[in-house]
């Protein structure tokens, strides 16, 4: 039976699959707790930026020594004209490549760290990340930033699994194809990316709600959504 009132911390709750993802556990019940810089849609926001080490403490700092059940990190960052003809590495700096990286690779490690003490107060405690299809092997895309931090992010979670054995905190990277939210719907619509079905958000939903309600004996690794057409 789904257990109820759950206390979940949403990377990324401003808008997007974030915004998605925070909205449905808070209208079922749970308490959510959202992470963004500009104002959250639904819980109790935190505003921080967590491209700097600073705003990942501040998140820690007010989340005190509750108990946490999960870290959902739904944010993420991509290049200036990403998933779109108006894309050019060569034109790309390296600024942006740093900041990408800060927020798709380092964001995830160093939030996990400050928040395993909370998530070990759980009984059935689980991290799951937003990952992408690029970051697997061999299916990388021209946005070099944004391909280089999802591999990052797959090699961070089969490490934390190691690095927090002793929490029994489950590890899990959803790696996925365009998921349909406003922002890629209107890329297409635009067509500035390619005619296609993106993968619907409760399907996202779906899969993030079933990782949460399996028993503590069991982990989950990685999880591909690639789109049918």
């Amino acid at each position: 039976m789904q257990s109820e009132g759950r206390k979940i911390a949403v990377i990324g709750a401003s808008r997007g699959i974030g915004a998605a993802v925070a909205q449905h556990f808070a209208q079922k019940g749970d308490r959510v707790v959202s992470v963004s810089r500009s104002q959250a849609v639904a819980g109790e926001w935190i505003q921080a930026d967590i491209s700097k080490s600073e705003g990942i403490k501040s998140i820690a700092d007010k989340l005190g020594e509750s108990a946490l059940d999960a870290l959902l990190f739904m944010g993420g960052v991509w290049e200036d004209g990403a998933f779109t003809d108006q894309y050019d590495f060569m034109k790309s700096s390296d600024r942006e490549t740093r900041f990408v990286i800060a927020v798709n690779t380092i964001a995830p490690i160093e939030l996990t760290r400050q928040l395993a003490k909370n998530l070990v107060k759980s009984d059935n405690p689980r991290a799951i990340f937003i990952g992408a299809l690029s970051g697997l092997d061999n299916s990388a895309t021209a946005e070099v930033a944004n391909t280089a931090s999802k591999f990052g992010l797959r090699g961070a979670a089969q490490a934390l699994k190691l690095a927090l054995r002793d929490y029994k905190i489950g590890v899990t990277v959803i790696n996925l194809g365009n998921v349909a939210t406003e922002e890629v719907m209107t890329d297409i619509e635009e067509g500035r990316s390619p005619q296609q079905v993106p993968i619907p958000l409760t399907d996202l939903i779906s899969a993030i709600e079933w990782i949460l309600e399996l028993s503590n004996t069991v982990d989950v690794g990685d999880i591909n959504m690639q789109q049918k057409r």
